[in-house]
């Protein structure tokens, strides 16, 4: 039986209103129509993006309420929405980042991630609509191009909202390179998304799986030990080229995941590092900088396939969730702060090391908390 259905007159949310300025407001909810519904807002997950669009803006319209990865309750829903999306007042859903119109020759093909009239969650302004677009706020309202999955409500919050970066992993990782039984991969950056990239490969029979870091990240490269790492390399300490030589006599990776964030070094060496007819994923943002020493003849002379990855699909949430409500890794070794909504400059400015003495690997903002 469908929970009571709640009235919401309000909700407080915080709105990037320049680069670098976050405001709380009183936003007004508006009712449900038929398709759509309200999202009461459990956790939300902050990521690089996050500090990115923080600092820059990235170019969006302004004002806008940030927030990309939402986990919460069906609040209230139409029933037209109910029934497509199969769920009811009550239930706890993980909420997909990205508005695909699935009318498209992209969508059509099953590529509704780069659908050409694409909308995401946490860009689109404050003057479109209601406005409530973003999960750093109380309540958000789900438009009727989401796509929904249940998740267990028994699992905690934190842990739940780690759908959208193992979700990435999976995809990122195992997904778009085709990763087979026994492949190697070298992760580049082991952030929350590259630790995300290690439990997925280690999941799936990967054989070495390599993880580099900065000195700064000891503690994140032991984690990703934990989570199944073979071999872990500090490149600031260590010879990259001659480690990778070594853990695969002089072969080579199968696979380089790079998820760096603003770095161009990293892709410079994934040419060298890969084995020949390997495979390059480039899924780490770089603000559009140019790759200095790019170097085409290595594409060319080994054969190498060079792939982008953006964003996740319905397949990398849903092996996500199944490996989050099936208990067996330890993710909250990984999380390591809660915020609440009012503090999300805090939190960003955590997770990008701008604050002395605090190291943030995943955190969320806890709008009950």
């Amino acid at each position: 039986m469908s929970a009571k259905k709640t009235s919401v007159q309000k909700t407080l949310a915080m709105v990037l209103t320049a680069p670098g300025k976050l405001q709380a407001m009183d936003l007004p909810v508006p009712d449900i129509t038929d398709t759509t519904a309200r999202l009461r807002i459990e956790a939300c997950g902050i990521c690089g993006t996050d500090c990115e669009q923080f600092a820059t803006g990235l170019g969006l319209p302004m004002p806008h309420i940030p927030g990309h990865e939402p986990l919460g309750i069906i609040d209230d829903v139409g029933d037209s929405a109910a029934k497509r999306w199969g769920v009811q007042v009550g239930d706890r859903v993980a909420v997909e980042t990205l508005l695909a119109c699935h009318l498209c020759r992209r969508c059509l093909a099953g590529e509704y991630h780069l659908c050409q009239t694409r909308d995401v969650y946490s860009t689109i302004p404050l003057d479109a609509g209601h406005g409530l677009w973003g999960a750093y706020a109380q309540y958000m309202m789900l438009d009727e191009r989401s796509i929904l999955h249940p998740m267990d409500k028994q699992i905690p919050a934190e842990i739940g909202v780690m759908y959208n970066p193992l979700g990435a992993g999976f995809r990122w990782a195992v997904e778009v390179p085709d990763m087979g039984y026994g492949d190697s991969i070298l992760i580049m950056g082991p952030g929350q998304r590259g630790l995300a990239a290690v439990i997925a490969a280690k999941s799936v029979g990967a054989g070495e799986i390599i993880v580099t870091g900065l000195e700064a990240d000891a503690a994140k490269l032991k984690l990703a030990r934990l989570y199944g790492a073979t071999h872990t390399i500090d490149v600031e300490n260590d010879n990259l080229k001659e480690r990778i030589r070594d853990i695969t006599d002089g072969q080579g990776v199968d696979i380089v995941l790079d998820v760096t964030p603003g770095a161009t070094a990293p892709i410079e060496d994934a040419l060298s590092v890969v084995r020949i007819g390997g495979t390059l994923v480039l899924a780490g943002v770089k603000g559009y900088k140019p790759v200095s020493r790019f170097i085409s003849d290595k594409v060319v002379f080994k054969e190498l396939r060079i792939l982008g990855a953006f964003g996740v699909t319905s397949s990398g949430y849903q092996k996500a969730i199944d490996l989050i409500e099936a208990g067996t890794v330890p993710l909250a070794a990984m999380h390591t702060h809660n915020f609440a909504i009012t503090e999300a400059e805090t939190a960003v400015r955590t997770l990008a090391r701008e604050i002395a003495g605090e190291e943030s690997i995943h955190s969320c903002l806890i709008p009950d908390g």
